[in-house]
C-alpha cells in the first residue's frame, strides 16, 4: 500500500498523455505557457494552462490565440483520450500530422500557416464532429477520407489553396450542417452535397461549374458567388413548319380534284402558272396570319413607347426632389404625419451599391453643411429591398425598418476623430475587435468599435446592414446605444455613444481604479446588469441572447450605472464557432455547464453568466484565475456549494466589504446566485424574476437603513 501510495503521488497523469503533451510542447518551440515543461510533469495536477482533464487523462488542449509558433509534430497519436484540441489563431507551421488521435471531436487549427495537403487519415476520425482548417496555406486536392465521418456536423477549409474536384465521399456527411469551402481553387460539380442536411453551405469564389442543383436553394443560407456556374437556360426548339400540300401527281390525266374541266397537267392553266384551288386557300390564310402579326407588333411597340414616357416623366419628378436617385412617395399610417422618402445610393471600392432611405424632413442647409464638415451622413432606413451587384446579378433581402436615424462615418473622419486609431485612443481589446474614444469637432463623444479581419470575411455587405439594423433597435438604458457605422473600403466598424472606459471588471480587479464598491452600490450593479438581460430576453421580440455577458461587457460611469456592450453581436460569435473565433468563451469562468458538453447556446446560458456576475461582485474574485490553487481557479466550481451555509459564505465575501452587510441580506444575495447558477439550464428563473427578486432586496435595505 505504501509504494502504491508513493508512485501514486510522484504522478497522478496517464504516462502516455504527459509522453503526447511533452512531444507537443518541444514541437511548438516550448513557449512560455505557464505550467508547461519539456520533461514529465503533472498537467492535471499541476493546472497547465489550456490543459483539460477528467481524471488522470487529458481531455482538451485549448490555447486559441496563444501566440504559439512552431509545428504541431508527429505524436499528437499518442492522446490517450483526448476530445478537443484548439490551437486556432496563432502561428503554427509546418504539415498536419498524419496519425491523430482516434478519440478526438473537436479540431480546431484555423488561422495558422499550416501547410501541405490535408491528410487522408482523416478517414480514422470516426468521432469527428467539428474540424477548422481555415485560413491556413494548405493545397492539393481534398482526400476521399470521409467516408467514415458519419458525425461530422461542422467543417471549414476555407481560405487556403486547395484544389481539384470534390471527393465522393462528402456526399457521406449525413451529419453535416456547416460547410464552408470559400476561396479556394476547388472545381467540379455540387451534386454530391444535394442530399446533406446542410444548414450553411458557403462555395464563393472557386472554380465550380456546371447547374447548380436545385436542392442547394433549399439551404437557408446558400452562398455561391464568384464561380462559373452554367446557369443558361437552354432555348426550347423551333415548331416544326406546317406540311407543304403535295404536288399534283404526274401521272393524272384527268381532271384535277377541284372539278374544273381542262385543268389537267398538259392543259392551259398549267401552262400559264395557275395554281390549283387548295393553293389559294393556303395563300389567304398566310396573307391574314402577317397581317395579325404586324397587328400585333404595332400595339407592342405602341405600348413601349408609352411606357418610356411614363418612366421619363417619373425620373424627372425625382430630379426637383432629390438630384442621386429616384423618388419614391406613399402615405403613412393615420397616426403618422405624410414624410417625403428619397434614396441615397452609397457605391464601394468593390462595385456594390446598396439603395437605402432617408426621411428627413426638410433639413436646413445649415444642418447639412455641419454634418458634411463631420463627415457623416444621415442614414435613418433602409428600404425593403437591398440591391446588390446591380452590373452582375439582383438580389432582394428583406429588412425591417429601424425606428431612429443612424449616421454613415467615413473612413477619413473616424480617422480625424481618434488620430488615425491611435494607441492613445485605445479603450480596451477585445476578441471581436479594438474600442477606441472618439471626439467630434462639436465635442460630442463616441465608442468606435473595429471589427477584426475575421468578422470581414463572415459578413457580406447586406448582412453588415442588417446587423446594424437590428442593433440600432436596441433602446434601454441599461444598454450602450448604437449611433452609426462605417462599412467603407471593406471596413465593419460600429460607432456608440460614449458612456465610460472604466467596466466592472476594471472596478473589481484592477488596482490602478482604486475605487470600493459598497454593498449597496454591488446590489445596484447587479440590478442594472439584471434588467440589460431582462431587456434582451424578454422585452425584445424575438428574444436576443447576449453571449458573451460577464464584467468587462458592463460599463460603468461614474454614477456607477450599468451599460451591457456588445448586445445584439451574438451571431457574430455563433458564426465562427469552427474558425477564428473558436474557444472565445472557453476558460473564461463564464461558461454554462451545456455550453461545455455541447457547445449549445441558449438565453439561460446568459443567466448562469450573469449568476458568475453577482460572484464576482460578492467575493471581489476573479471568474477565473489560474493563480489561484487548482481547486479555485473557476469562481463558479469553486463557490457552488458553500452558498447554502451561512459561515462558508461569509469567509467568501470580498474582505473590502468589512461586514458593511446584514446577514439576512447576503443570503438572499446568495440565494440568487445559487438559482442563476443551476447545474440544469431548465431549473435557471428569468431574468424578470431576477429583478423582482434584486428590487426585493433593495426594499429591505431601504426599510433596514431607515
Amino acid at each position: 500500500m505504501l509504494a502504491f501510495l508513493v508512485s501514486f503521488s510522484l504522478g497522478f497523469t496517464y504516462d502516455q498523455d504527459v509522453y503526447a503533451i511533452n512531444n507537443l510542447y518541444a514541437s511548438l518551440g516550448s513557449p512560455p505557457l505557464p505550467g508547461w515543461v519539456l520533461n514529465g510533469g503533472d498537467p492535471c495536477v499541476e493546472g497547465w494552462q489550456g490543459v483539460q482533464c477528467v481524471n488522470s487523462n487529458i481531455t482538451g488542449i485549448v490555447l486559441n490565440g496563444a501566440n504559439l509558433g512552431g509545428e504541431l509534430g508527429d505524436k499528437l497519436w499518442n492522446f490517450s483520450s483526448i476530445i478537443t484540441i484548439d490551437l486556432s489563431n496563432n502561428h503554427i507551421g509546418g504539415n498536419i500530422p498524419l496519425n491523430l488521435p482516434h478519440t478526438i471531436r473537436k479540431f480546431f487549427l484555423s488561422d495558422n500557416q499550416l501547410t501541405g495537403r490535408i491528410p487522408s487519415s482523416l478517414s480514422t476520425l470516426a468521432l469527428l464532429s467539428d474540424l477548422s482548417l481555415n485560413n491556413n496555406h494548405l493545397n492539393g486536392v481534398l482526400p476521399d477520407a470521409f467516408q467514415s465521418l458519419t458525425d461530422l456536423i461542422n467543417l471549414d477549409i476555407s481560405f487556403n489553396n486547395l484544389s481539384g474536384q470534390l471527393p465522393s465521399a462528402l456526399g457521406n456527411l449525413s451529419s453535416l450542417t456547416t460547410l464552408h469551402m470559400q476561396n479556394n481553387q476547388l472545381s467540379g460539380y455540387l451534386d454530391i452535397l444535394q442530399d446533406l442536411p446542410l444548414q450553411d453551405l458557403n462555395v464563393e469564389n472557386n472554380l465550380f461549374w456546371g447547374p447548380v442543383p436545385g436542392k442547394l436553394f433549399n439551404i437557408p443560407s446558400f452562398r455561391k458567388n464568384g464561380n462559373p456556374f452554367n446557369t443558361t437556360v437552354l432555348p426550347s426548339p423551333p415548331l416544326p413548319p406546317p406540311p407543304l400540300p403535295p404536288p399534283p401527281s404526274p401521272l393524272s390525266k384527268g381532271p384535277t380534284s377541284g372539278g374544273i374541266p381542262g385543268n389537267t397537267r398538259d392543259g392551259p392553266s398549267a401552262q400559264n402558272g395557275f395554281q390549283p384551288v387548295g393553293s389559294k386557300k393556303s395563300l389567304v390564310k398566310k396573307t391574314t396570319l402577317i397581317a395579325a402579326m404586324i397587328v400585333v407588333l404595332c400595339i407592342i411597340v405602341v405600348l413601349l413607347i408609352w411606357s418610356c414616357w411614363k418612366c421619363n416623366k417619373k425620373m424627372s419628378t425625382a430630379d426637383g426632389i432629390c438630384k442621386r436617385q429616384e423618388i419614391t412617395t406613399h402615405k403613412s399610417h393615420k397616426e403618422k404625419p405624410q414624410s417625403t422618402e428619397f434614396l441615397i445610393q452609397q457605391t464601394n471600392q468593390v462595385g456594390k451599391v446598396l439603395l437605402v432611405k432617408n426621411d428627413v424632413q426638410n433639413p436646413t442647409k445649415e444642418h447639412q453643411v455641419e454634418m458634411t464638415k463631420m463627415g457623416v451622413t444621415p442614414l435613418p432606413q433602409l428600404v425593403d429591398k437591398v440591391i446588390v451587384n446591380p452590373i452582375t446579378a439582383t438580389k432582394f433581402q428583406k429588412v425591417q425598418e429601424p425606428s431612429t436615424s443612424l449616421m454613415l462615418f467615413t473612413i477619413a473622419s473616424l480617422q480625424q476623430y481618434t488620430n488615425s486609431f491611435a494607441r492613445e485612443h485605445l479603450i480596451r481589446e477585445e476578441t471581436l475587435g479594438n474600442v477606441y474614444h472618439a471626439v467630434l469637432p462639436d465635442g460630442q463623444q463616441l465608442a468606435v468599435k473595429t471589427l477584426n479581419k475575421a468578422i470581414h470575411i463572415l459578413l457580406r455587405d447586406e448582412d453588415f446592414l442588417n446587423l446594424v439594423l437590428r442593433i440600432s433597435e436596441l433602446r434601454h438604458d441599461n444598454v450602450i446605444e448604437l449611433v452609426g457605422y462605417c462599412m467603407e473600403h471593406g471596413q465593419r466598424i460600429l460607432v456608440y455613444h460614449y458612456c465610460s472606459s472604466q467596466t466592472l471588471e476594471d472596478v473589481l480587479h484592477c488596482d490602478e481604479f482604486n475605487k470600493k464598491l459598497s454593498w449597496n452600490d454591488r446590489i445596484k450593479i447587479a440590478l442594472g446588469g439584471a434588467r440589460a438581460l431582462e431587456y434582451l430576453h424578454e422585452i425584445c421580440q424575438p428574444p436576443i441572447m447576449h453571449r458573451n455577458f460577464k464584467s468587462s461587457a458592463l460599463l460603468l460611469d461614474d454614477k456607477l450605472t450599468v451599460r451591457a456592450s456588445n448586445c445584439g453581436l451574438a451571431r457574430l460569435i455563433s458564426s465562427a464557432s469552427v474558425n477564428e473565433l473558436s474557444g472565445y468563451i472557453q476558460s473564461s469562468g463564464y461558461d454554462a455547464p451545456e455550453f461545455m458538453s455541447s457547445r449549445k447556446y441558449t438565453l439561460q446560458s446568459d443567466i448562469y453568466s450573469f449568476g458568475v456576475i453577482m460572484l464576482e461582485l460578492l467575493t471581489g474574485r476573479k471568474s477565473y484565475d489560474s493563480s489561484r490553487p487548482r481547486g479555485e481557479h473557476h469562481l463558479a466550481r469553486w463557490a457552488i456549494n458553500q452558498l447554502h451555509d451561512i459561515e462558508l459564505l461569509s469567509r467568501m465575501v470580498d474582505p473590502n466589504l468589512s461586514g458593511t452587510y446584514s446577514e439576512k441580506s447576503l443570503s438572499r444575495f446568495a440565494d440568487i446566485i445559487s438559482l442563476c447558477l443551476e447545474p440544469e439550464p431548465e431549473f435557471r428563473p428569468p431574468m424578470s424574476e431576477i429583478v423582482q427578486m434584486i428590487l426585493h432586496m433593495i426594499q429591505r435595505e431601504a426599510l433596514r437603513n431607515q
